[in-house]
């Protein structure tokens, strides 16, 4: 069985949560979550051109509840929102929460229960989403800025789109991530000097097309 199968597999399913080690070139200790998918390519798992119905509030409580153990247990961690990124592709509310970034954090047993704290956290308290939420689009894979946003309630972010991958997305990859978050999304806040210049009168034109409305930061 695998990832891209759970669904056959779990019928039922309201919402699947992955803790999962993650791994960057520059091992910096860091606890995040995400929602995964592709934006073009599928190059690790899951399907081209196809992301996972985002779960935007438990992401946020997620994140809020890896800022309190590191509080809590005294980690050196930074706490922060990825991207979008890698498989599986499934039509079912799904999240990664995640410990990094090299063997030295994945083998931190302390680390680990913030990780499955968290995850067990969401499960918990998860129910039928009431708000809305917002498509965050540029930055980097980690955006510093959404992640202060969610942690100080100022919206709840769903699906984010980074900057390398802005080029790649058009209208109908712009409403499959409205479509597919689990909440009511109402705005993209755009990370606007976290976008290419050559790419921002594509992305506006496509946040018209599909009437979505925008904001700047």
């Amino acid at each position: 069985m695998t990832a891209q199968d759970l669904p056959d597999h779990f019928p039922d399913a309201q919402l699947i949560v992955f803790i999962s080690r993650h791994s960057s070139k520059s091992g910096k200790p860091t606890l995040s979550v995400h929602t995964p998918g592709n934006f073009a390519v599928a190059e690790l798992g899951g399907l081209p051109r196809m992301v996972s119905v985002s779960p935007a509030s438990a992401m946020r409580d997620a994140l809020k509840a890896l800022m309190s153990c590191r509080e809590e247990l005294k980690l050196d961690y930074e706490v922060s929102y990825e991207c979008t990124h890698h498989g599986p592709s499934l039509n079912v509310p799904t999240m990664f929460v995640e410990l990094g970034s090299s063997p030295a954090q994945w083998n931190d047993m302390v680390a680990a229960q913030a990780v499955a704290q968290a995850a067990m956290h969401v499960i918990a308290d998860f129910s039928a989403p009431t708000g809305s939420a917002v498509l965050g689009i540029g930055g980097t894979h980690y955006n510093h800025k959404f992640t202060r946003m969610a942690l100080a309630d100022e919206a709840v972010f769903g699906h984010m789109i980074p900057k390398y991958a802005v080029g790649q997305v058009d209208a109908q990859m712009l409403s499959q991530c409205v479509e597919k978050t689990l909440e009511t999304v109402s705005l993209a806040v755009l990370d606007w000097k976290g976008i290419r210049s050559e790419d921002k009168a594509n992305l506006l034109a496509a946040l018209q097309e599909i009437g979505l409305p925008y904001r700047k930061i």
